[in-house]
């Protein structure tokens, strides 16, 4: 049978890996379960973030081609259809 999880070491300054005991403590969770659900975060903060980085990229795109309303940005898409 496949393995279902991968050990991973990790190393910390020893006040973050108190603080980090402590919190998970806290949450009652163990130092596994705290970690995927900080990584959850860590991905989803970063997705939201490159999301915001292209939608940016395409409002800044489309003002400078003069394209300013949702109507002409459709025109452009199904005109070549």
């Amino acid at each position: 049978m496949k393995r279902q999880r991968k050990v991973l070491s990790i190393s910390l300054p020893p006040e973050i890996a108190r603080e980090y005991e402590k919190l998970a403590q806290k949450e009652i969770k163990n130092k596994s379960q705290l970690f995927r659900e900080m990584f959850s975060l860590y991905k989803e903060k970063a997705l939201k973030e490159e999301f915001f980085k292209i939608q940016k990229y395409g409002s800044t795109t489309t003002r400078k081609k003069g394209i300013l309303k949702e109507k002409d940005v459709e025109k452009i898409v199904f005109s070549g259809r």
